[in-house]
């Protein structure tokens, strides 16, 4: 999953919210000086991740990818999951995507200072193309695997794989209706484990 479905995972909680970003630019145990919430979003985006990566029906969506698109599935179902998320958003949240989006970049631009410098770029960058509401756009996908493919440190189609990737837009959408509610039946017992563990850490 990419930022908007680890932000809807987050559940209400800003700091599981901000760890749901964070999750993505932060290597090793979440630092213990951090805010318990922040802590718990961190390793829930971990949780998300690893099961999204394990369940069957991801396991489908990959194999749906040729060679040389199918190394890098996993990039392509992140972003394009985001953007299915985007494009359907009323069926999976209360709160329409427009004011969603902008009451994510408030919480972004506030703690800004306080993020690894990486993250802190892409607060500046989504902050400036429109927000997590941006991947409803198809084009804004087009943009994405392109940059990602300009960072990664070695060849890869990336910059080419926009339209291999729409040509699956059937199969991947079916797919991803029937896994989100799983994800986010998942996340929901999750977020209430983790902030049960965090509150029972004895503080020092």
């Amino acid at each position: 999953m990419n930022y908007l479905a680890h932000t809807l995972l987050a559940g209400s909680d800003p700091q599981l919210q901000l760890g749901g970003v964070l999750g993505d630019f932060w290597r090793g145990a979440p630092d213990p000086a951090w805010p318990p919430g922040l802590r718990a979003g961190v390793i829930l985006h971990r949780h998300i991740d690893t099961f999204t990566d394990a369940h069957a029906l991801l396991v489908e969506a990959r194999a749906l990818f040729v060679p040389p698109q199918r190394r890098y599935a996993g990039i392509l179902l992140d972003v394009y999951f985001d953007h299915l998320l985007a494009r359907d958003f009323s069926r999976y949240s209360d709160q329409p995507l427009a004011p969603f989006s902008t009451r994510m970049m408030s919480l972004l631009r506030e703690s800004q200072q306080q993020m690894p410098l990486p993250m802190q770029r892409f607060i500046r960058y989504i902050g400036a193309h429109d927000g997590l509401a941006a991947y409803a756009d198809p084009q804004v996908i087009v943009d994405v695997l392109c940059g990602i493919g300009h960072r990664l440190k070695h060849a890869n189609p990336l910059a080419e794989s926009a339209a291999p990737l729409f040509a699956l837009a059937a199969p991947l959408s079916e797919l991803f209706a029937a896994f989100f509610p799983i994800l986010m039946q998942f996340a929901a017992g999750e977020r209430v484990r983790l902030l049960q563990l965090e509150a029972a850490i004895p503080k020092s």
